[in-house]
This record gives structure tokens, C-alpha cells and sequence, in this order.
């Protein structure tokens, strides 16, 4: 399975969010599955990208030609693919994935993460959505969601997109996972 990986590219982050990714990349590997990821190998992309390398998994690799510096992309990805944009390497790291598992990280990485979550919801992609939850990162954004949908700005069906897990396992378990096909939608079952 060809899973995509979203996260922070910063270096100043605790070692418990690099040894997660890493352990996250090594799993892909030995599961037998293909790292898709935004091509960095600084941060949290670079420590999945090794894991993943150590267990000899494929590792196709996305990212804008602007990116293409020294010391600014993992050297090792098995594909490398340059776009012209990062809205182009985006489109090709939602095409190319067949899961998403997203690692902590900033804006980028949110902003990924959003994009899934809505394309989800508004039935144009049916993949699984795995927010690895190292640290308790992502339990404020759970609560934001939930909060979203209390007072309506959300359908509580958009907290069933995606999976909050505590480890790597469970989050590449999560995205494995056989699942029945999402139901049909119309932009009416979205009405706010």
C-alpha cells in the first residue's frame, strides 16, 4: 500500500516526535508498503524517510523544483518527483497516496491535513485519515473539531474522517485497516 505522511520539516522538535516517525517509517517498510511523502529530509518527513529506508521500503518523494537545494531533500528517495508548485506537489502526494498518515507538525502540515479532511467530506476522495497523536499533539484540534461540530459549523459525521492513535502501530494499523466505502453525498447532506 502506497501511504502518504505529512509532517513538520523543523529540527527543534522533542526526540520523542523524531523516534515516533522514524518507528512510523520503519513499520511502513516492514509491512511491505511505500512511503509517499513531501520529499524533506529535515524533521519529522526525514526521520519517517529513514525509518522507512532501513527496512528497505520504496520512497517516493514530492516536492517543488524551488526545494531542490543542498541539504533540503532526503537524497535517498527511490522516485523523486520536482513540481512546478506546492499546490501541483500536493495534488500528486493526494493522487499518489492511498492512506494518509499526518505527524505532527505547523501550518504546512495542517494545511494538508484540512485539505484531505475536506476533500473527504465532500466525497471526491475516499481514503483513510490517520492523525498520529504522539505527545497529545493533536488533542487540541480533536477538541476544536468536536467543538466545530457542537455548535454546528460542522456535521458530526466529520469526526468519523479521520483516526486519532497514541502510537505508530496503531496509526499504520488504522490506516490499513478494511473499511466499508464511504456512502454516497450531495453538497446538501453538507449545508453549512
Amino acid at each position: 500500500m502506497k501511504i502518504c505522511v505529512f509532517g513538520a520539516s523543523g529540527k527543534e522538535l522533542d526526540q520523542e516526535y523524531f523516534d515516533a516517525a522514524e518507528e512510523l517509517g520503519r513499520l511502513l517498510g516492514e509491512g511491505g508498503h511505500t512511503l509517499v511523502f513531501g520529499a524533506g529530509d529535515s524533521g519529522l518527513m526525514g526521520s519517517c524517510a529513514r525509518g522507512a529506508a532501513a527496512a528497505g521500503a520504496e520512497i517516493i518523494g514530492i516536492a517543488p523544483r524551488f526545494f531542490d537545494e543542498p541539504g533540503v531533500l532526503y537524497p535517498h528517495c527511490s522516485h523523486l518527483v520536482l513540481t512546478e508548485t506546492m499546490r501541483e506537489r500536493k495534488a500528486l502526494m493526494e493522487d499518489e497516496g492511498e492512506a494518509f498518515i499526518v505527524l505532527p507538525g505547523g501550518i504546512g502540515t495542517l494545511e494538508e491535513f484540512f485539505e484531505v479532511l475536506t476533500l473527504r467530506q465532500l466525497g471526491r476522495l475516499d481514503k483513510p485519515i490517520v492523525l498520529l497523536n504522539t505527545r497529545g499533539y493533536f488533542d487540541l484540534l480533536r477538541a476544536l473539531l468536536e467543538k466545530g461540530a457542537a455548535e454546528g459549523f460542522l456535521g458530526e459525521s466529520c469526526l468519523a474522517l479521520c483516526v486519532l492513535c497514541p502510537d505508530p502501530a496503531s496509526a499504520l494499523a488504522a490506516a490499513c485497516a478494511p473499511r466499508e466505502a464511504s456512502p454516497e453525498r450531495t453538497l446538501a447532506d453538507y449545508g453549512r
